[in-house]
């Protein structure tokens, strides 16, 4: 394509506006394939801890508050982690086996508290990783859902300092 400087000369222009929508992700700024693989395994397996954490806490003896906060926890996980592999999957990619690794030490001391402020915690790591990618994400549906679970975890998060606060 051409077109006309100022001074009447001809200049090629390789990239028309048009064409733009048919750029590479990466090429205009967005995460690619691999790095959306890599991100959403690394939620999922987030996500799977978070749920073991809750459920061994729960059976250590959580109660009260304590114990709402562990089942909702559980509860709210599922869903997450069936979004997590649904988009892994529409893109093409093989979902992770694995858990977070760091999910046994809180459960380690049998200590309630100690496994709610790993909650927390963990909650907090995915949001400052959801907050990073958001803007790199060029699909709207995975957007949109990751969007979705950056707000559960910021109520998540809500409810266990509420808990805590009243717990002390």
């Amino acid at each position: 394509m051409t077109s006309q400087a100022n001074d009447g000369c001809a200049v090629e222009v390789n990239s028309p506006v048009c064409s733009m929508r048919e750029a590479d992700d990466v090429y205009m700024g967005y995460a690619g394939k691999e790095e959306l693989t890599g991100f959403l395994n690394e939620l999922l397996e987030a996500e799977r801890a978070a749920a073991q954490v809750s459920f061994l806490t729960a059976c250590m003896g959580g109660s009260g508050q304590a114990a709402g906060l562990l089942s909702a926890t559980q509860r709210d996980s599922a869903p997450w982690r069936a979004m997590l592999l649904h988009h892994l999957k529409t893109l093409g990619a093989e979902p992770s086996q694995h858990v977070r690794t760091f999910y046994d030490k809180p459960t380690a001391n049998g200590a309630v508290a100690e496994c709610i402020a790993f909650l927390n915690r963990s909650r907090s790591w995915e949001m400052r990783r959801l907050r990073g990618m958001l803007s790199r994400v060029r699909d709207d549906r995975l957007h949109a859902d990751l969007t979705k679970l950056l707000r559960s975890h910021e109520a998540n998060i809500t409810m266990t300092d509420d808990v805590a606060r009243r717990s002390s």
